[in-house]
């Protein structure tokens, strides 16, 4: 059974410290492999000031969207392997771009180092506040009665909300037509305009909009409610299946970075995440505080691959 070490109050017992009077030397790079002010984003612009007071060295936020994660995983597989160097993505990177693409430019299995888990989240449908809908049944009716597909956004083409779109369409019959985007919010901003039907996006990409009476939640993936929103019913509650695959979040370093270094990231990061602001920023975010140690984050992602491999092939979703 995998285990694993969840924040609970905002405390976390603090390892012992990795040992290593190299390192770091120099001011690191976390890359981001998201647009600016996107959810994941803004969690790595906090973990990053955490991290710098705890490594004595700035850590330099780089936000390199694209194609699905890809662009900064490449950057990230190719930097060199010294800890200097590291990303906080999805697992889209892991486990569905694999399946989705004939080719990436770097090796998923062998191109990095797992250092920890960092959460397991949930996300949202999000429908317009004027539409004539306001849940998952009623926005299925209304989707069947349209006499044209039904646009839907995501973070990018493979992404998890780009799948969950299509078990909508491949398991529940919506007319459906996948729109990507390089970050949630811009599918966001195109939703409220009416360039866009619906998007999935995280809670707290959500909530403005919402809170300002412009959308309203649709639906909640994941196996329960989030505690980042938990007025809103999952798409499980309301009798829409398959759409409870986890969402996580988790750091990785360049294959070879030293043992040391990644357990001096590590220590870094969990106390980062035992911060009780990061851990409120996480919640809001429609994510579960979960860490873990490299070798329980590299077995998350051989459990997973698997299954998202199989949603994507029961789907039939494509790369655009």
């Amino acid at each position: 059974m995998l285990l694993r070490r969840t924040i609970i109050g905002g405390v976390l017992a603090a390892p012992a410290l990795a040992q290593d009077a190299g390192f770091p030397s120099r001011p690191l790079r976390l890359v981001s492999p998201f647009n600016p002010g996107g959810a994941i984003d803004v969690l790595n612009r906090m973990l990053a000031e955490r991290m710098a007071a705890d490594l004595g060295q700035p850590v330099v936020v780089e936000a390199r969207p694209g194609a699905n994660t890809i662009v900064g995983a490449e950057i990230v597989a190719k930097a060199p392997p010294d800890g200097h160097a590291f990303m906080i993505t999805t697992n889209s990177t892991h486990t569905n771009n694999p399946a989705l693409y004939r080719e990436l430019p770097y090796d998923a299995q062998r191109g990095f180092a797992p250092v920890t888990l960092l959460s397991m989240g949930t996300v949202l449908l999000l429908g317009p506040a004027g539409a004539p809908y306001a849940d998952a049944p009623g926005f299925a009716r209304w989707a069947k009665a349209q006499d044209r597909p039904v646009t839907y956004g995501s973070w990018g083409a493979g992404s998890g909300g780009h799948l969950y779109g299509e078990t909508l369409r491949a398991r529940h019959g919506l007319p459906l037509e996948h729109v990507p985007y390089r970050g949630e919010q811009p599918a966001i901003l195109d939703m409220l305009a009416g360039r866009l039907d619906v998007t999935f996006c995280s809670p707290v990409g959500a909530k403005p909009q919402i809170a300002a009476g412009a959308a309203r939640a649709i639906g909640m993936t994941g196996e329960r409610r989030s505690a980042a929103m938990p007025e809103a019913p999952t798409f499980a509650e309301q009798g829409f299946e398959g759409l409870d695959m986890p969402l996580f979040v988790a750091a990785w370093a360049p294959a070879g970075t030293p043992a040391a270094a990644i357990a001096r990231l590590r220590d870094a990061l969990l106390r980062a995440a035992g911060d009780a602001t990061v851990r409120e920023q996480m919640l809001r975010q429609g994510q579960t505080p979960v860490l873990s140690t490299p070798e329980e984050l590299a077995a998350t992602v051989a459990r997973d691959a698997p299954r998202w491999a199989a949603l994507i092939r029961a789907s039939g979703a494509r790369v655009e």
